[in-house]
């Protein structure tokens, strides 16, 4: 590798990154530049396991990430190369974590961001599953291609869905990687969240009930509470403490004393 490349900055980002990955690894999926272009690093290439529960749990898909020159403060583009019934075959994916989306890409996010994005956005149905790139095939062919994919093998990687990435040993069917969330900025939404939360779907009230909830109590805490004034036995608030009656004969004394003196002046 060019001393250029090793000084470039995006580059040892990215080189960070796949050393994580390969520290850090997870059960769900295995990631790491492409071989023939070791030395730019923004092509990946990973195996994607299907999520449990849905008509894509077993399936392995082979997914194509290309990074931009930009990187981190762009997103990655990202492919389906495995049949899946729910992506478009080599087509750029319109999903919140892709340059469909550079608005809502945040430069702390990464590959492990992307990847875990788009295993949470294969199950979803209807309109949040709509945009480009996407497709709606029945459940039953969707778990026909699940079987079918395991033993696919990518013609660069020249190996199967399940060399790559073989089956946990069972009560360990998720990595330590798989439930790192994305970085989050701010505990309360911002625009970027709520254009997110929007493109997946809505919420039930009882969710956004609890959301609402939740944001109120995180907003009450940080306010201090008012003082509350105490009650006597009779449940009449104390009487404020009045000055002694000395020093009230002292101020009306003096007051008389200034009167007279002006008074004494003026004739």
């Amino acid at each position: 590798m060019s001393a250029l490349n090793k000084n470039n900055s995006a580059v040892k980002r990215i080189m960070q990154e796949a050393r994580e990955l390969s520290n850090d690894p997870s059960t769900d999926y295995a990631a790491g530049p492409l071989e023939v272009r070791i030395h730019t690093f923004q092509e990946w290439h990973c195996t994607l396991r299907g999520p449990a529960g849905t008509e894509f749990e077993g399936g392995l898909y082979h997914v194509r990430i290309l990074l931009p020159a930009e990187y981190p403060f762009r997103p990655p583009s990202l492919m389906i190369l495995t049949p899946n019934g729910r992506f478009e075959l080599n087509t750029k994916i319109c999903i919140s974590f892709t340059n469909y989306h550079e608005e809502l890409w945040q430069p702390a996010w990464g590959v492990r961001t992307a990847i875990l994005g788009l295993q949470g956005f294969f199950p979803l149905k209807g309109q949040a599953a709509a945009g480009v790139g996407s497709v709606e095939y029945p459940a039953s062919e969707r778990r026909r291609l699940a079987a079918l994919s395991r033993d696919w093998v990518c013609p660069h990687c020249q190996q199967s869905n399940l060399d790559i990435l073989p089956d946990p040993p069972t009560g360990q069917e998720n990595g330590p990687s798989s439930s790192i969330p994305p970085p989050i900025e701010s505990t309360l939404p911002t625009h970027n969240d709520a254009s997110l939360m929007n493109s997946v779907g809505p919420q039930s009230e009882e969710a956004e009930d609890e959301v609402a909830q939740e944001t109120f109590l995180s907003v009450t805490e940080r306010i201090p509470s008012p003082t509350i004034p105490e009650h006597n036995a009779n449940g009449l608030s104390p009487q404020p403490r009045r000055p002694p009656v000395l020093l009230d004969t002292a101020i009306c004394f003096l007051l008389v004393l200034v009167f007279a003196l002006l008074c004494r002046k003026m004739i």
